[in-house]
């Protein structure tokens, strides 16, 4: 018995291609039909729902894993120190070289594109994110030499430079979790809206009556702009500036709010509480140890007793890991 995914056949394209960008299919074995449902097997890694399925072996010839690929150019010390986990946007892998291999950086970038097909350029991250607008040198390395990713998800394409604009592929699924919450003729504010993936997303696969998004980043701006008019939709509304500028001049007041900034989301609770209709859910982002989640609903209260607001705590998610025992959460919580 293989572990396996249940998917129905109109998402079985989409749903591959994703588990092959999230390198979470598992080749040795073949997807079998059964009932107008196709299962997938997947890797360890594949933190999602499952179920065992008899699957036969893959008669195909057997895929290299990166390290593979990467034996007959690095040492076996080299190996040991090589990071082999990467990142995909659309067409685009991005990983990170010690310092002590990049003299073998283009390579190894040449290794991992022989690893997949669906990669068609490899960048390093030559930096963190940094500054107001959380952005990332890149450095290229091999493939079709490119920054610009075109990436689909949720029913949307995505267009962004990978160096231009804070981007996290990883939080795809957040992005789902958080538009199955939406009810029909909800108004909605994304803050820090960057390219746009929740406002498109949201308008793509909700009910919602109107979306607003305020970036500060022009970049990003443009980019959301660009996926808006690409997805064909008619009510997300984008403005380029600071919230804290921009919030008070918009003529809305909102259903649910959402606060995805990578880190200090909490400091803009002062913007969002005055916007908030009653009964407004909103989602706060942040990145906390996992025995430090209280201090996330700490600022919650905070902010909520200085508004003279009312709230409820609805549920604190975990949406990505940033190092061991810290993660990025979600805490979803109502005012009144």
């Amino acid at each position: 018995m293989v572990r396996s995914i249940e998917v129905d056949l109109k998402d079985a394209q989409h749903v591959k291609k994703e588990l092959l960008e999230k390198q979470e299919i598992n080749l040795e074995y073949r997807p079998i039909k059964e009932n107008g449902k196709i299962y997938f097997p997947v890797t360890e890694s594949y933190s999602g729902e499952t179920t065992e399925k008899d699957l036969q072996e893959s008669i195909r010839p057997k895929v290299l894993s990166f390290k593979e690929a990467l034996e007959p150019i690095l040492t076996p010390q080299e190996l040991e120190i090589v990071k082999t986990a990467y990142d995909v946007a659309g067409n685009i892998a991005i990983i990170e070289v010690p310092l002590e291999l990049q003299s073998k950086e283009k390579g190894i970038g040449e290794a991992l594109l022989s690893t997949n097909p669906l990669i068609k350029t490899v960048l390093r991250k030559d930096s963190g994110h940094d500054g107001v607008f959380r952005t990332q040198d890149m450095k290229y390395l091999a493939g079709e030499e490119t920054k610009v990713a075109t990436y689909k998800e949720n029913n949307c394409t995505l267009t962004f430079n990978v160096e231009e604009v804070y981007f996290s592929v990883r939080l795809s699924t957040e992005r789902k979790r958080i538009s199955d919450q939406v009810q029909e003729g909800e108004n909605i504010l994304v803050m820090f809206s960057g390219a746009a993936p929740y406002p498109c997303v949201l308008a793509k696969n909700t009910l919602a009556e109107h979306i607003v998004g305020v970036e500060i980043n022009p970049q990003g701006h443009e980019f959301g702009l660009l996926n808006v008019k690409k997805n064909k939709l008619q009510n997300v509304e984008l403005h380029c500036g600071d919230v804290r500028e921009v919030v008070p001049t918009i003529s809305w007041t909102y259903d649910r709010i959402i606060m995805p900034l990578p880190k200090t989301a909490e400091e803009f609770l002062d913007v969002a509480l005055p916007v908030a209709n009653k009964g407004c859910t909103i989602h706060l982002y942040g990145f906390y140890h996992e025995e430090e989640f209280d201090k996330a609903v700490a600022e919650i209260d905070k902010y909520c007793k200085a508004a003279n607001r009312n709230y409820e705590i609805k549920e604190i998610v975990k949406c990505g890991q940033q190092s061991p025992r810290t993660y990025r959460i979600c805490v979803d919580f109502v005012v009144n």
